[in-house]
């Protein structure tokens, strides 16, 4: 094809909101550079992403009914819109749509299709000449700790114990897993995701069978991590840069917010967020009230409603409301949060570890609490605390508990200037945040990752 024509490439990421944040964040940044996308999506999800479309003269949406699984709520398209256990079936009701992908393909015909849990995916671009990417929202750290060859080779009676230790092979061996954690991803292993198909079975396929795989990070943090993919893999790892997602220039903090956090002076205060699914356990969640009211210091928290509970305020532990007041909120909705982590009253975050909470973090003066949840946050939690440097990790016990004492001590270290952790901290993140926010940056990775996809398309099959 001509090097100058643009690209033609289709998205179908998963159904869960991160993943399709992600893959919009990307569709941007492909589109100022002139490629056309068209981009595969249930309704719902649609109505949330097309505010953020920035180029709707490249970005086409294609909307996807989702079929109805026995077991789902009635209107379900999303995670989102179902509690965590249900989200296998959300899964099975993407599977479903494989006949109607397909069709969607052999009319649309693009160069490319990008995907991510769609195990299935190559199996349709193949026969019709397309290349097929696997572009994880996820870090190379998890994939390459889990998902790899190497891994996989050490057989189907993988124990706990095999997982605390990084695979051979594995770059930074400072980075492992509890054994609490290591028992949780024993067992995910032996789960089935949507179809009657293994979780980590539909991973290693989908990475398998993919004609390259695309990566939302850059060589400066993750470099060896991505090597080691890219020996275990034996197929091209294309890095997107950070894809840092852009605000609408004219955006602004909701008034209400922004008149809270302009009370307070520089760098003095701790947000703590989870990300927009993150449900906790009841004790977990008053826990991290308490560690908060702990710390002396205002604090804006930004949590759905534990487990069992419809409001933020029945949840919250006895007292505690009259205890904080003038100094604490605790908010059950939506909030800006790029525009809180930017305000120059924002000087901690406690973070659940998500990839794109991450990127947001990197970028901004707050110093990091990892609180990781579940899954990949957990291995970047490790990436952030011990490879990078970056952040101080709460503290948990061997049920992989952790106390309000835990989560008040992790913000006192890195909120006290004098702490040498802290010094060091704050030192690795601003290098980090430097080179980041340099602006040629992300230029130069997206146009590098535009030459590697055309370089594939270019490929004979």
């Amino acid at each position: 094809m001509d090097s100058s024509s643009p690209l033609h490439i289709a998205m179908y990421p998963w159904f869960a909101m991160g993943h399709q944040t992600a893959f919009l964040h990307l569709a941007n940044k492909l589109a100022k550079n002139g490629h056309k996308i068209t981009f595969l999506t249930p309704q719902k999800a649609q109505s949330k992403l097309e505010p953020h479309n920035h180029h709707p003269q490249s970005i086409t949406f294609i909307t996807i009914t989702v079929p109805h699984v026995e077991g789902l709520p009635p209107d379900a398209e999303t995670t989102a819109d179902v509690p965590y256990p249900l989200q296998p079936l959300i899964m099975t009701a993407m599977d479903l749509t494989k006949p109607d992908i397909e069709t969607h393909l052999s009319n649309l015909k693009p160069n490319i299709v990008f995907y991510d849990f769609t195990h299935w995916i190559p199996s349709l671009t193949k026969p019709l000449g397309i290349k097929a990417v696997h572009y994880c929202s996820a870090s190379s750290v998890m994939v390459g700790y889990t998902l790899t060859p190497a891994r996989y080779s050490q057989g189907e009676n993988l124990t706990e114990f095999d997982l605390m230790e990084p695979p051979p092979g594995y770059p930074d061996s400072s980075i492992k897993l509890y054994n609490h954690e290591a028992k949780a991803f024993a067992a995910k292993r032996k789960e089935f995701y949507g179809s009657n198909v293994l979780f980590y079975d539909r991973q290693s396929i989908a990475l398998n069978e993919a004609d390259a795989l695309g990566y939302r990070t850059c060589r400066e943090i993750e470099g060896t991590f991505l090597d080691y993919i890219q020996q275990q893999f034996n197929k091209p790892v294309l890095t997107s840069g950070p894809v840092i997602f852009d605000n609408n220039p004219n955006s602004v903090l909701d008034e209400e917010w922004a008149n809270w956090l302009g009370g307070y002076k520089a760098e003095s205060v701790v947000y703590c967020c989870f990300g927009s699914e993150c449900v906790l356990r009841p004790n977990q969640f008053q826990e991290i009230m308490l560690g908060l009211e702990l710390t002396s210091m205002p604090f804006f928290a930004a949590l759905k409603p534990p487990f069992g509970f419809t409001t933020i305020e029945e949840a919250l532990p006895e007292g505690f409301s009259e205890r904080v007041e003038g100094r604490g909120v605790v908010y059950g909705g939506w909030v800006q949060q790029q525009l809180i982590l930017e305000h120059p009253s924002v000087g901690c975050f406690i973070t659940h570890c998500g990839s794109g909470s991450l990127s947001e973090a990197l970028v901004n003066n707050c110093q990091l609490v990892l609180l990781p949840n579940v899954g990949d946050q957990i291995l970047n939690a490790r990436m952030m605390g011990n490879n990078l440097k970056v952040g101080v990790e709460v503290e948990k016990g061997e049920d992989g508990l952790y106390t309000k004492d835990s989560v008040c001590k992790a913000v006192s270290i890195v909120m006290d200037d004098e702490n040498e952790i802290s010094k060091d901290v704050k030192a690795n993140h601003a290098k980090i945040r430097e080179m980041l926010l340099n602006k040629d940056l992300e230029s130069s990775y997206i146009d590098d990752f535009c030459k590697k996809l055309r370089e594939i398309v270019e490929e004979k099959n």
